[in-house]
Parts: structure tokens; sequence; C-alpha cells
């Protein structure tokens, strides 16, 4: 029988994200994205009486998986705020951090947050709950332009003007409060054999606005670079290619744009070293034990 935890998220490629950290049982560790708690449980297994553990998640639901031991702590926050947190704690340095990005199937599969167009619900799409802007309000509210460069930028869509004006005309004659008025606004323009992944890059430009979900990450990731210690390891877990692109930007150079610096020699300056020059994606077997898998890749780097 599924746990209550194994239920609200299925970890992804855990094992291979586990090794890559590469623990050691006495040190300080940051789960950036907890959610069903999965991937916290496997390093806890692996730290000793001295360890410890810091997991961070903004959404409510979430703490309804927190560990019991005191080896852990829950950080209720966003994860942009990582070096505030762990001064807060009093760590200065910590021996390895692991990053699940994307949202949990919990998330995909919640009938009432409009993370998915396979249900009618409210279009809200916060990971937190408590603050911020919803779906429906930025798709109310936002000019064209606005809308035009979230779905282009975001959704890598090639129509995303089109779609802007459709979704402002939409608009204008009633308010799109639920899913089902974004896709009764938006359907027309999609061609029937490429729908359904068409749909899910709109779905994904809208979340990633409506969470700041790239600002978040260059945030996280830049703090992590500097709270790391010398050997230790940055695991990272991406599904699509621009949150990819961040992380291969700063593992490669340091920063988030990918600018790579050179010394007075001439030598490429870094602050990492790559575990794994290729990106480790999971098994065949896994990809149809959980379909949600399938666009993951994980990078692993070192921090000199």
């Amino acid at each position: 029988m599924a746990t209550k935890a194994e239920t609200y998220h299925v970890p992804v490629l855990l094992n291979e994200s586990i090794e890559g950290l590469s623990i050691i049982p006495d040190g300080i560790y940051v789960d950036v994205t907890f959610g069903g708690g999965g991937h916290s449980r496997e390093i806890l297994k692996r730290l000793g009486k001295n360890g410890h553990l810091y997991s961070f998640d903004q959404d409510a639901d979430a703490e309804k998986n927190i560990i019991s031991d005191e080896r852990f702590t829950f950080v209720r926050s966003n994860f942009r705020y990582l070096k505030n947190w762990m001064r807060y704690y009093g760590v200065e340095q910590i021996d390895g951090l692991l990053g699940d990005l994307g949202v949990s199937s919990h998330h995909f599969d919640d009938e009432t947050r409009g993370f998915s167009f396979r249900f009618d619900a409210p279009l809200d799409m916060r990971m937190n709950k408590r603050a911020g802007e919803t779906a429906a309000d930025i798709l109310n509210k936002s000019s064209e332009e606005r809308l035009a460069d979230m779905f282009f930028l975001y959704g890598e869509l090639k129509n995303a003007r089109r779609i802007a004006a459709a979704i402002v005309k939409a608009r204008s004659q009633k308010a799109i409060l639920t899913t089902q008025d974004f896709l009764n606004a938006v359907q027309p323009l999609f061609q029937r054999e490429r729908e359904k992944k068409d749909m899910a890059k709109l779905f994904q430009a809208l979340r990633i606005e409506v969470n700041h979900e790239m600002n978040a990450l260059k945030e996280m990731l830049l703090a992590a670079t500097e709270i790391l210690k010398p050997g230790g390891r940055l695991s990272v877990i991406t599904y699509h290619s621009l949150e990819d692109r961040i992380v291969k930007n700063v593992m490669k150079t340091g920063n988030t744009e990918g600018n790579a610096r050179q010394d007075f020699f001439g030598r490429f300056e870094t602050p990492f070293t790559l575990v794994n020059n290729k990106v480790i994606t999971p098994s065949a077997e896994e990809q149809e034990r959980n379909p949600r898998s399938r666009s993951a890749k994980l990078r692993i780097a070192e921090k000199k």
C-alpha cells in the first residue's frame, strides 16, 4: 500500500540524484524541493547522528509529509531565500544541495489548483496559496504584450502573439476564471495533432509566470554556489529546457547567463567541476513506471 508521501509525489531519479551528492554522514545538506519527502528521506538514511538536513517547500500541502527526526528541519519558504534561511539557522556552509525542479505529481493531480488542463478548476497555479497573483489575475489584468512575451519566453510557443490576442478578446466579453475558460479562449489556435503538447507548454508558461520560477531558480543557484563548501555537491533535476539551461550555465560558468570568464593566462574560471559531462536521464523502466520522469535530466557538479 502506498504511503501518503508516495501518493503525494513519486521522486524522480531518486538513487542517481542521491548518489550524486556523495553524502558525508556528518554533513549538512539541503533539499530545496521537499514535496512528498522522498529525496529527503533517502538523504536522512545516509546521515549519521551529527548530520543535518534542511528541506524547503512553500506549499502548505507539503507540510503534511514533514519527517519526525531531530536531524531534520522543515523550512516553509521559497527556495530563493536559501541564503537568508541558512544564515537564520547559523549555517555558513553546506556539504550538498539537491533540487527536483518543476511541479510535483500532487499538483498536477489536485483538481482544485488549476495546474492541469485535465480538470476544470479555478485558475490559481500558486505554489504558495498564501500570497501573490493567481493565474486568473495574470490572464485578466496583463497587457497583450506581456502575455505574448510570457507564452513565447516560457512556453516557447511560436504563435504567442495570436494566443495573447485571443485571450484579450475573450476577457473583454467574460473574465477568464477557470481552466475551461482559458481553453475555450485559445483552443481554436492549436492544431489537433499537437494540441496536448502545446497546451502543456501554455500551462507551463503561465505557471512559471505565476510563481516567478526562473528568477527564483537563478537566486537559489547563485546562493548555493556561495554557501557550498569546497568539495560540496550540487545535484539538480530539471524538466524543461529553460530551467535546464540555467542549471547548466551555473555549473559550467558560475553565472546564470553562461558567460565564461578567463583569468590572466586565458584559463576558464568556474566555481564547479562537472561530475557528469553528459546529463543523466531515467531508465526505460523508470519512465514506464513514472511518466513524469520522461523529460527529466540530472546534472551534478562539485564545488572547487
